[in-house]
C-alpha cells in the first residue's frame, strides 16, 4: 500500500497484536501464500483446570496494551488498539503454575497504524497515521467496509489460547512470599488471526498481587513479541474484498516486512 510519506508500499499488525497487522503495499497478488496456511477455524476454546483450588481472573480491559509491530529497512509500522479492545479469562493453579490455562480476545475494529519513514540521514521521522496506509492494512485483514458484516465481524477478532506451559521459574506461586509474586514461563497455545488458528509459543511474565496473603490479581505481559507470519494466515495484499493485489509479500519483501511482532500487557482480577 503506498502511502503520501513513505518510499515504499507498505502494510501492517497484532497489536497487535497482536496481531499481525498490516500494511502498507500498493495492492495484492494472485499466487498463493508461500508457506502453508494454517488451519480455518473462527474462535478457539480452552478447557478449565480440574484441579479444585484454581482460581478465575478476569481481564480488565482498562488495564490492557496490545500492540504489533513491524519494521522494514526503510519504514517502521506499529498498529495499536483500544485498551477496551481485550477481554478474556485466566485459570490459574497457584499450586501448580503449569496446570493454568488462558484464552484472551482483541477486536481489532478500532485497530490503528502509525507509520515513521527513514530520511536521508538514516534516522527514521517521528510516528503519522497516514489514511491510505490504515486503508490498505483493513484490506489485507478484510475488516474494511466492503467485507459482509458477519464476515468482517469474525475478521475482526484476534485470540490466544493458553493450553500449556514449561519451563516455569517457579511451579506454587503460593510458595513465594510477599505481596508481589512473579513467574517467568513459556506459553504453548493457539493464536487466531483472520479466521485461522496456528499452535504459537510465548514467552511470559506473570506478577501475582497478594493481600493478607491472598491473591488479588495477576498482571501478564509478553518477554518477548509473539512472531506471526502474515502469509501464515492469509494476510497478504488485496485491493478489496475477494480481489488479491498484483504482488505478494514476498514480491514486496524486504522493503515490507513479512513477520509481524505482537505485544500484549493486562491485569486481571480474581472473580468475586
Amino acid at each position: 500500500m503506498t502511502t503520501p510519506r513513505s518510499r515504499t508500499p507498505f502494510l501492517l499488525p497484532v497489536l497487535l497484536p497482536l496481531s499481525m497487522l498490516l500494511v502498507g503495499a500498493t495492492a495484492c497478488g494472485g499466487s498463493e501464500p508461500a508457506k502453508p496456511l494454517a488451519e480455518k477455524a473462527e474462535k478457539l476454546e480452552i478447557e478449565k483446570p480440574k484441579a479444585a483450588g484454581t482460581m478465575k481472573f478476569t481481564v480488565d480491559p482498562a488495564s490492557s496494551t496490545l500492540g504489533f509491530a513491524m519494521d522494514a529497512p526503510v519504514e517502521k509500522i506499529r498498529g495499536k488498539v483500544p485498551a477496551a479492545a481485550t477481554t478474556g479469562v485466566v485459570y490459574a493453579d497457584l499450586d501448580d503454575i503449569t496446570k493454568s490455562t488462558a484464552l484472551i480476545h482483541v477486536d481489532i475494529h478500532e485497530l490503528e497504524l502509525f507509520q515513521q519513514v527513514q530520511g536521508e540521514d538514516g534516522a527514521f521521522g517521528e510516528e503519522v497515521k497516514q489514511p491510505t496506509q490504515n486503508e490498505h492494512a483493513r484490506q489485507w485483514l478484510e475488516i474494511s467496509e466492503d467485507v459482509p458484516e458477519d464476515i468482517r465481524k469474525k475478521n475482526e477478532l484476534i485470540e490466544f489460547s493458553l493450553a500449556s506451559i514449561k519451563d516455569a521459574s517457579a511451579a506454587s506461586v503460593n510458595a513465594l512470599e510477599g505481596d508481589s509474586r512473579t513467574v517467568t514461563f513459556t506459553a504453548t497455545g493457539e493464536f487466531l488471526l483472520h479466521q485461522r488458528k496456528a499452535q504459537k509459543d510465548a514467552k511470559i511474565e506473570a506478577t501475582f498481587t497478594y493481600k493478607d496473603g491472598k491473591p488479588v490479581s495477576v498482571t501478564v505481559k509478553t518477554v518477548e513479541p509473539l512472531s506471526i507470519t502474515l502469509d501464515e494466515y492469509d494476510v497478504r495484499p488485496r485491493k478489496g474484498f475477494g480481489v488479491l493485489a498484483a504482488k505478494t509479500l514476498d514480491a514486496l519483501a524486504p522493503k515490507v516486512a513479512k513477520d509481524a511482532e505482537v505485544s500484549v500487557e493486562f491485569t486481571a482480577t480474581l472473580d468475586p
